[in-house]
């Protein structure tokens, strides 16, 4: 089965099918499924299929409807059958020539259920879709290391079988080298579906098949009976004949973990640490910080231009997401990321270094620079290495935002005034003991506070004592 990679712009070349053939077309929602239909419909005959429940806009099938549909896909009525997740496992959805992921998924399971709908008896496609600089390429890159992993684990549990077998079988006790069904991808095991094991034959493709782009083909004996799987697999790398790859070598056991957030998938950080050996990386939702490294170290990543909107006037949740991690952190850690950090806005330097003194001594938390996602790549890998491997350290994701406490909000508030940052808001409240006192201060009692300029003076009485003109 062959595997590509294809931008996301999408036509009727891609698919290329001839007559008799048949294709699923994946797509994750709903809406997806029926503008693929409609637009499949005018160059094949298309079907939708998707689950029971009814959604906004959109009716589901009925068991009788889906049974239906798989029947006439199964008996030619139709080429292309789109489909959202509910085809991935637990129907009986017949063998096709192509499978087409109009986007990629991030589980290794379910990239796998999907290619097995092709490749079982004869030669099948696999074509991912992806849209370039989007977090796509980082769901297509952790799905295909985890395949690769799991296809590892998968062979040394085979070579461990193998051994119990061969010495239960020697009456002397002894052991013979190899394994039992060396180098076959699907012998008496599950397949890449989990559908319960192999055609007669062992000819089912092994995960090797399913990996990527490298022009393997799956359905032929070359993934099944003993044949070689393609050169330059890290799963094969350091095998000798008769011997599979030992658990914990390369990707498996003893590699180090990054947890990132969701909303980090925008970057190319997720995608290039999940290419690395002896790196994982895990997706989640995360309550706290943007990546995970150990259960005492999380890291809040700011962009040099976000990091500056922090200090005109804009977005101030930085120091609440600081705040955050420290409550829930022993090691909270601030990366700055970019180029110019004092010549990127006409941001004064004080201003910039009253932020950073406030995030470290205020907050607690290590400020550190990086030039570009690749360097803050390096030095995410550099921290959980230092954290999991030499401090014997494990990943553990905990904490959730809190409600400001009464004196937070006061600083809060004062510091939201254009052009006065969280060191200087303390400084005001501490000098007059109040908000109102802040706001009814006059230019004068304000600059008798330390740090506070007759221009941010003047910024805070016009902020607090001109009139509102709404769009003014």
């Amino acid at each position: 089965m062959q595997s590509s990679v294809r931008p996301v712009g999408f036509d009727t070349e891609t698919l290329g099918i001839q007559d008799g053939e048949r294709v699923i077309v994946f797509t994750e929602s709903r809406d997806t499924a029926e503008a693929l239909t409609d637009f499949l419909g005018d160059h094949f005959t298309a079907r939708k299929f998707v689950g029971q429940s009814d959604t906004d806009g959109s009716e589901g099938m009925t068991q009788t409807q889906q049974q239906e549909t798989l029947e006439a896909f199964r008996d030619g009525a139709f080429e292309v059958l789109v489909s959202t997740s509910v085809a991935e496992e637990g129907l009986d959805v017949p063998e096709v020539d192509l499978v087409l992921f109009y986007e990629p998924v991030p589980t290794a399971i379910r990239s796998i259920q999907r290619k097995g709908r092709t490749g079982r008896q004869t030669e099948g496609r696999v074509v991912v879709l992806l849209a370039e600089d989007t977090r796509d390429e980082a769901y297509f890159w952790k799905a295909r290391q985890d395949e690769k992993r799991m296809e590892s684990e998968l062979r040394a549990l085979k070579g461990v079988a193998g051994d119990i077998e061969a010495a239960l079988a020697a009456p002397d006790g002894g052991a013979t080298s190899g394994s039992a069904g060396d180098g076959q991808a699907g012998e008496g095991g599950p397949t890449a579906e989990g559908d319960g094991g192999a055609p007669p034959g062992g000819d089912q493709a092994g995960l090797d098949s399913f990996a990527g782009d490298d022009g393997s083909t799956a359905g032929g004996s070359e993934a099944g009976a003993g044949g070689p799987t393609p050169a330059g697999d890290p799963a094969d790398e350091g095998t000798e004949d008769g011997v599979l790859a030992e658990a914990g070598t390369g990707e498996g056991e003893g590699a180090v973990e990054v947890v990132a957030d969701q909303r980090e998938m925008d970057s190319s950080i997720a995608r290039d640490l999940s290419t690395r050996e002896g790196v994982q990386t895990r997706l989640e939702t995360l309550a706290v910080g943007d990546y995970v490294l150990s259960d005492r170290v999380v890291l809040e990543r700011k962009t040099v231009p976000d990091f500056l909107e922090t200090l005109t006037g804009g977005d101030r949740s930085v120091f609440e997401q600081v705040g955050d991690a420290a409550r829930h952190y022993a090691r909270p850690v601030v990366l700055i990321e970019g180029e110019d950090l004092y010549g990127e806005r006409n941001v004064h330097p004080k201003a910039i270094h009253g932020a950073l003194a406030s995030l470290a001594v205020d907050f607690g938390a290590s400020v550190l620079r990086t030039a570009t996602e690749g360097e803050t790549a390096d030095l995410l890998e550099t921290i959980a290495t230092r954290e999991q491997a030499a401090a014997d350290r494990e990943v553990s994701v905990h904490g959730e935002k809190q409600s400001r406490t009464l004196d937070e909000q006061q600083e809060y508030t004062v510091a939201s005034i254009a052009e006065v940052g969280p060191v200087i808001a303390r400084s005001l409240l501490a000098h007059f003991g109040s908000v109102e006192a802040v706001m009814t201060a006059t230019e004068e009692e304000l600059r008798a506070v330390e740090g506070v300029g007759e221009g941010t003076a003047e910024r805070i009485r016009e902020v607090t004592g001109s009139d509102y003109e709404p769009g003014g």
